[in-house]
């Protein structure tokens, strides 16, 4: 089983939640896991792809990245029908190669939380976000927070920043810190590696909602709580479905 991340394994986010759900993979027995971390969305994944496939003998791959999925994993899974090729984002649709199949989660749910104690906390009736991509997923996340906080108070409002790229750092702290000069006094974001943002926002004293994984420990005085993935059971449910000989359905 092959793992692709666009970023480092330990990012405090997206690639991280998805390290840790591979993990869970590693104590099945009959199952050996490769990994790959810092692969861009690029001709760069399909030659890792390929490299798994023909050199470690994969033959379940999960790209993780949005942007692997179109063109690269559509371009490439017709040359390899016995691999299964599952891709994080609910991209797939009929017509596609069959051994292409895709997942995602309803993290909108855990956002909207996120928005209800933003609501609850801010003071400046301000809150802000620091989003990668204008993408569907994005957008119901931004969406989700707003609507949890006027949950709360129905003037509350939610200034949005996208910095264009899912990790960039300097671009993610500006925003941060954009927003907070605007008067956002609750902070969180949907970008891979929320590290920058969260600890820019506890620094200019605002609070901070986590995503994809569990930053509480980058700010403990203001991370209020966080919409987190838990990969490990669908990972495992997907495997055992290969193991059995059953589809994984999308």
């Amino acid at each position: 089983v092959g793992f692709i991340y666009v970023g480092p394994r330990d990012d405090f986010g997206y690639n991280q939640a998805h390290a840790e759900g591979a993990a869970a993979l590693k104590s099945m027995p009959g199952v050996t896991v490769v990994e790959e971390e810092n692969v861009a969305e690029t001709i760069d994944v399909t030659r890792t792809m390929e490299s798994m496939i023909n050199l470690d003998g994969a033959t379940l791959l999960f790209p993780t990245s949005f942007g692997y999925f179109n063109p690269f994993i559509l371009e490439l899974a017709p040359s390899y029908p016995d691999v299964r090729f599952e891709h994080a984002a609910g991209l797939w649709s009929a017509g596609m190669p069959e051994n292409i199949g895709s997942y995602f989660g309803y993290i909108g749910m855990g956002q909207y939380l996120n928005g209800i104690i933003a609501g609850h906390m801010s003071a400046s009736k301000k809150i802000g976000f620091v989003a990668a991509k204008p993408i569907p997923q994005v957008l119901l996340n931004i969406n989700s927070f707003l609507l949890g906080a006027r949950a709360v108070d129905p003037s509350i409002t939610c200034q949005v920043i996208f910095t264009g790229e899912w990790s960039l750092a300097v671009r993610e702290a500006e925003a941060t810190n954009a927003l907070a000069d605007a008067g956002c006094d609750v902070i969180t974001c949907h970008v891979d590696s929320p590290k920058v943002v969260i600890e820019t926002a506890a620094g200019r004293g605002c609070y901070v909602c986590g995503y994809h994984a569990d930053q509480s420990s980058l700010a403990p005085e203001k991370y209020l709580t966080g919409a987190e993935w838990n990969w490990a059971d669908v990972y495992t449910n997907m495997v055992q479905n290969i193991l059995d000989g059953a589809p994984i359905p999308n």
